[in-house]
């Protein structure tokens, strides 16, 4: 996974954006509670040109019915704002909301992407679900494939993909200016650090994964995708920084050893229950936000496989 240059290379960006104010991003973040998770609008005030992370689809699983009124939120603002949209990315392939991905791209455009591992993670669930013969496992979903290191614009910003598996195999941070998008690899430093029990999750991934994006520049700001509000702590929160995280993070701060996190990683995901929309997230998702292909009676279905996970 490691890559020195990638890394080397995200921290000068970084740097540049800490020392250049025109260099950084705005970045609106949209919190969905029904599911603790922050989508963002990242824009170039210069260009108005932008990007959405991590959108969420509503769902209803009693009902099975989806909704779009969080993606409106985001459609809203980039209209205020009069921003052109050029990516609509995800981290990974969530277990907990569904991606709003398709629709938002109808709406505002943008290319569909993710990191290239999203082919690995299709590939397990793929059998998990007993996707079929029909259902590509190439990555074919999504327009563009991040890999490692590949830099990339938003508008006249720079940025670069991190590869930061563990919680699943194809997480990816994106460094935007001086700010890193980090998914579900951390949390706020008074709540840790993503579970990593999914098929194809390791814990010790994860702390390797923590501790590259921990390699960046004190500085750096790191938005989070979740937030459950530790105890004690009465607002929901999502933007911290690596030095925060260094110095405060309950899990992985400076000073815990790999095998530490491991240990304690293993026993706390031994007391999780599975994400209560882990079944129709992880079907929706791998397939880039699209629900499952339609059966001869024009509905689409959800399976959910018994005893599986």
């Amino acid at each position: 996974m490691a890559n020195d240059h990638a890394l080397d290379r995200a921290s000068v960006i970084v740097a540049a954006a800490l020392a250049d104010k025109a260099k950084r991003p705005s970045i609106a973040g949209f919190f969905d509670e029904a599911t603790y998770t922050i989508s963002y609008v990242v824009h170039d005030p210069a260009t108005n040109e932008g990007a959405i992370i991590d959108s969420v689809l509503d769902y209803d699983a009693a009902a099975g019915r989806t909704g779009t009124g969080s993606a409106q939120h985001l459609i809203d603002y980039v209209a205020q704002q009069g921003i052109t949209i050029q990516w609509v990315m995800e981290t990974h392939a969530h277990a907990d909301h569904l991606s709003a991905a398709p629709f938002l791209q109808e709406k505002l455009g943008g290319k569909l992407a993710i990191g290239r591992q999203i082919i690995e993670v299709q590939e397990t669930f793929g059998k998990i679900f007993n996707a079929g013969s029909k259902y590509e496992r190439d990555g074919s979903e999504f327009d563009h494939l991040f890999d490692d290191g590949e830099t990339f614009q938003v508008g006249g910003l720079e940025a670069i993909a991190l590869h930061v598996p563990g919680h699943t195999p194809a997480d990816m941070a994106y460094v935007i200016g001086d700010a890193a998008f980090v998914g579900d690899t951390l949390f706020m430093p008074d709540y840790g650090t993503a579970r990593a029990d999914f098929p194809g999750g390791d814990a010790g991934e994860l702390y390797r994964s923590i501790r590259r994006l921990l390699s960046l520049p004190d500085k750096t700001r790191i938005f989070l995708c979740h937030d459950y509000k530790a105890p004690g702590r009465d607002v929901f929160a999502w933007e911290t920084t690596v030095g925060q995280q260094r110095t405060g993070n309950v899990h992985v701060k400076d000073g815990v050893s790999e095998e530490e996190f491991v240990e304690l990683r293993t026993n706390r995901d031994k007391s999780l229950s599975m994400p209560a929309l882990i079944m129709p997230s992880v079907q929706v998702n791998i397939r880039g936000g699209r629900l499952p292909e339609p059966e001869d009676n024009g509905v689409s279905y959800i399976k959910i496989p018994v005893n599986r996970l």
